[in-house]
């Protein structure tokens, strides 16, 4: 059975590791660069850095701060936020990452995804997917119609049984809303080449709550590339969940690492002691 894999994400604003709940009221959690060597040294499987403003400020990612991050680490190391060229994508993969990831422009251009497979390998592609539960009947009016009769929205059971809600996938950095469902455009995302889906429960995100387990599981049994659960985690239990019951293969997590919760090996250790398969080399030494 393949390893599942722990990753922290530095969420980075202005140059500094931050974190929010719901994608806002953002808290400084430190230097990326200093946090990344610190993940490191634990035994981090990989790293997600995401510059959570590019996208809605319209502008390019802060390559620097990519730069410097890359040099203190071994693992790989993902990168997004801003990204909408394959020149884009090249500058990152010179700069010393292994992998971008794409949110914003892959919703607005879905060929953009193709492109970017095939010129780099779909092992390099990871697309980001944040939704937001919404009620059928709150479906944004300007987006009906927007997308092909395939990735219309489909009703899903929200977790009271109440209401039928669908999970409508947000850009730019969680503010706008496209009124696309997120199982359809993640099954739409592998059939286009990206390797993998980070898959951000908007209404979990920063909660430490959990995740949103229903999602990922829905995601998860949609595709067949890796589905790394992220949003609400809040201990090492949640994780188990997410690798578990939300079929996930990786489990990201911010907020717990940042502020010395629970550092990456003793994580990994519970994890295991649970039955779930984790890479434990690194630590043991």
């Amino acid at each position: 059975m393949l390893a599942k894999r722990i990753i922290p994400c530095l969420d980075v604003h202005a140059g500094r590791v931050v974190k929010g709940i719901n994608f806002v009221n953002l808290r400084d959690a430190g230097d990326p660069v200093e946090v990344a060597a610190r993940y490191e040294s634990e035994g981090a499987d990989e790293l997600v850095f995401l510059d959570i403003t590019a996208s809605h400020e319209e502008r390019e990612i802060i390559l620097d701060v990519v730069r410097r991050t890359s040099e203190v680490i071994f693992m790989p190391l993902t990168v997004g936020g801003g990204i909408r060229t394959l020149d884009d994508i090249r500058t990152l993969l010179k700069a010393g990452c292994d992998k971008v990831s794409i949110n914003s422009a892959a919703v607005k251009t879905p060929e953009f995804i193709r492109e970017a497979a095939l010129r780099f390998g779909s092992q390099c592609i990871v697309v980001n997917i944040d939704p937001r539960r919404v009620p059928i009947d709150n479906e944004p009016a300007e987006m009906k119609d927007k997308w092909p009769e395939h990735l219309q929205v489909r009703p899903h059971a929200s977790r009271d049984g109440q209401s039928e809600v669908y999970w409508d996938v947000h850009i730019n950095g969680g503010r706008l809303p496209t009124g696309l469902d997120a199982v359809a455009w993640a099954k739409e995302v592998e059939q286009l080449g990206a390797g993998e889906i980070v898959l951000t429960s908007m209404d979990a995100d920063g909660t430490k709550d959990g995740y949103d387990i229903e999602i990922t599981r829905a995601v998860s049994d949609a595709v067949t590339i890796p589905v790394v659960a992220s949003g609400g985690c809040g201990s090492p239990d949640h994780m188990v969940e997410a690798l578990t019951d939300g079929n996930a293969s990786a489990a990201l997590a911010a907020s717990i690492f940042h502020y010395g919760e629970y550092t990456i090996d003793e994580t990994k250790r519970q994890l295991a002691a649970a039955g779930v398969p984790v890479r434990l080399e690194t630590v043991l030494s």
